[in-house]
């Protein structure tokens, strides 16, 4: 895909793609290249008929053209070169053979009447015949300081008609807009801007995440991919302090993407309920970054070629969303291996491998595991992910980080309450057990909210409470004993 409209066209290609949303800039590009070369540039489409756009001979054509074979037809007959833009033409490549062979005679007649045909619109497909005729462009995004521009423009023009003296906005709320609108069209940056401003006159750093969802609304982004909007802050995440460590020390070089060693992602493997979930949402919210969710299990489709397609797509879309942290969430339901499923884990598979070693664009991977032996070496090997951190069940001062988290978040008073005692009887519990024996309690001194939680209701929780690591003893028992040589404790 080139991106450089004059590469493009000092090429002279016969036939030019030029794909985008914003067919007025389209246009002013196309003029700015037809000055250049001193060419001149014809538009068309099925409401205008036809409309010289540059100083040039104005040719004999009827605005009330409409039929495409008529269209091309005249096309044809010009003996003066330039530039003919027919916007929106692509629907009619499927009504008619001859609507190809004209366009084909357009083409091969280059040489001799410098004809260059553009079609330009949101998206096109061309028919097979011509492909190798053609040149594929896109315009290319707005710079930083372009962004910046609009920015500029948007908050004089918002001070103006809100008789206001200026637009406020702090440095690092700037810096974090600009990353976050990366990869967008100049007037999908100018309406997210305007978005940021509207509501208090203000560009700030809460702005940012309310600015990425409306990215992700704008993108029209469904199905198997999700957004998630409310990020954990690691404050929220009991215990996990080597994970926290490892990643503030490569935050900055995360966002700042210098050079191949940038990090690409982690693995947590873990037992269920252990937090690797909440780990997840939390490097997102730590680093300030949208956080995308893939749900693994949900990739599948009985259709041949759909699932590899439902990923690729997921994958094109996290990075248009960039910088971003991507959640493959329980990594193992949709690249586990055995079973028949005509080699589709393994198309999967190879398809996820390619774009983790041939992705540029800053996306942070966070995969989360239960089973990581069903899981195929590939995946796991050293290179893939930067680490593969084990989240293990929490140890007693972990233990009380949560329980105090989830007392202060429900309002309840914890600073006389009987560590040691509580501790002991919860050994062995995840953080999610903790949560619900907390819940659990709230409830059985009536659902009051704040106030002293009586510590015989949370020791009779506990007591009633049988927890994964003594149901599921033998699984958690090998979970461990597998990551004690081949991972680093979270």
């Amino acid at each position: 895909m080139i991106d450089d409209l004059t590469s493009v066209f000092d090429s002279k290609p016969p036939l030019v793609i030029l794909e985008s949303f914003e067919e007025k800039l389209a246009l002013d590009r196309l003029m700015e290249q037809a000055r250049r070369l001193k060419a001149t540039v014809y538009r068309w489409s099925s409401t205008d008929g036809f409309s010289r756009l540059t100083f040039g001979p104005q040719l004999a054509f009827s605005s009330q053209l409409e039929e495409p074979e008529a269209v091309l037809q005249h096309i044809k007959k010009q003996t003066h070169p330039a530039f003919f833009v027919l916007c929106d033409f692509h629907p009619y490549f499927d009504h008619s053979a001859k609507v190809i062979r004209l366009i084909k005679d357009i083409v091969l007649n280059h040489s001799a009447a410098g004809h260059s045909l553009i079609f330009l619109s949101h998206k096109i497909e061309l028919p097979a015949e011509l492909v190798r005729y053609s040149a594929r462009v896109k315009l290319t995004p707005p710079t930083d300081a372009e962004v910046m521009d609009i920015v500029r423009q948007e908050a004089t023009k918002w001070a103006a008609e809100h008789s206001a003296s200026k637009v406020k906005a702090d440095s690092k709320a700037l810096e974090l807009l600009v990353a976050n609108v990366r990869g967008l069209s100049h007037s999908e940056v100018r309406r997210l801007v305007l978005g940021a401003i509207a509501d208090d006159g203000a560009i700030t750093v809460e702005d940012i995440p309310v600015l990425n969802r409306a990215k992700f609304a704008l993108m029209d982004l469904e199905g198997v991919l999700s957004f998630e909007f409310r990020t954990e802050q690691f404050a929220q995440v009991g215990g996990l302090d080597n994970l926290k460590a490892w990643l503030r020390q490569r935050q900055q070089a995360f966002l700042r993407q210098q050079g191949s060693d940038s990090p690409k992602g982690v693995m947590l493997l873990g037992v269920q309920g252990g937090g690797k979930s909440l780990a997840a949402k939390a490097v997102a919210g730590m680093w300030d970054l949208p956080l995308l969710r893939l749900d693994m299990g949900a990739l599948y489709n009985k259709y041949f070629g759909e699932t590899e397609r439902n990923l690729r797509e997921s994958l094109q879309l996290a990075e248009n969303m960039s910088p971003c942290v991507l959640w493959l969430d329980e990594i193992e339901k949709g690249l586990a291996q055995g079973g028949s499923d005509n080699g589709t884990s393994k198309r999967v598979l190879g398809t996820l491998l390619t774009w983790m070693a041939e992705r540029t664009k800053p996306v942070f991977i966070v995969a989360t595991s239960n089973d990581i032996s069903s899981l195929p070496a590939e995946l796991v090997r050293k290179g893939r992910f930067d680490e593969i951190f084990f989240v293990d069940l929490p140890d007693s001062a972990a233990r009380q980080r949560i329980f105090k988290i989830h007392l202060s978040k429900r309002g309840y008073d914890h600073e006389l309450l009987q560590w040691p005692e509580l501790l002991s009887q919860s050994e062995g519990f995840t953080g999610a057990e903790i949560e619900q024996v907390v819940i659990s309690a709230g409830f059985a001194m009536g659902a009051q909210r704040g106030g002293k939680i009586p510590q015989e209701l949370l020791l009779a929780e506990l007591q009633s409470t049988c927890p994964l690591s003594v149901t599921m003893a033998e699984q958690v028992s090998a979970l461990q004993q597998w990551a004690e040589q081949r991972a680093v404790p979270a």
